[in-house]
């Protein structure tokens, strides 16, 4: 008897209930977050929770590197950092499709989105479809 395991999702391997900040935070805050969540990105939302973008540790590393952003530092917003709009993906959609959306685009997560398709539920990492091959590997 032979049993059909069915294709690994998203909603398999994401993250769920992401750390998000909202897009008119300080950026000394987002600086925090990373410090203390250990995280790499954050899904941006406006005030009502939806979803206008993303911000990566490298987003902030290149204001640091960047004369007139880092002058400007204390002044600037998330919203001046972020990467929008955000790379978002389904639960449903297919682990294979979600690696290559992110090597397509260069990056290193993606957004899960509601079906509403505007409201973070989860964030899927490079890492985490890195572990979900590791373990598949043992498995075998």
């Amino acid at each position: 008897m032979t049993t059909t395991q069915r294709p690994m999702t998203v909603g398999d391997l994401m993250t769920p209930d992401p750390i998000v900040i909202r897009a008119d935070a300080p950026l000394a805050e987002a600086v925090g977050i990373f410090d203390l969540s250990r995280v790499h990105g954050l899904p941006v939302v406006d005030a009502g929770g939806l979803l206008v973008g993303v911000l990566s540790q490298t987003d902030l590393v290149r204001a640091r590197a960047t004369e007139h952003l880092w002058s400007s530092w204390p002044g600037l917003a998330v919203r001046h950092l972020m990467t929008s709009p955000a790379l978002t993906a389904v639960a449903t959609m297919g682990v294979d499709e979600a690696a290559r959306l992110m090597e397509e685009r260069h990056v290193h997560r993606l957004v899960v989105v509601g079906e509403d398709e505007e409201t973070p539920i989860g964030v899927i990492s490079a890492g985490d479809i890195v572990r979900a091959m590791a373990e598949a590997i043992r498995d075998a």
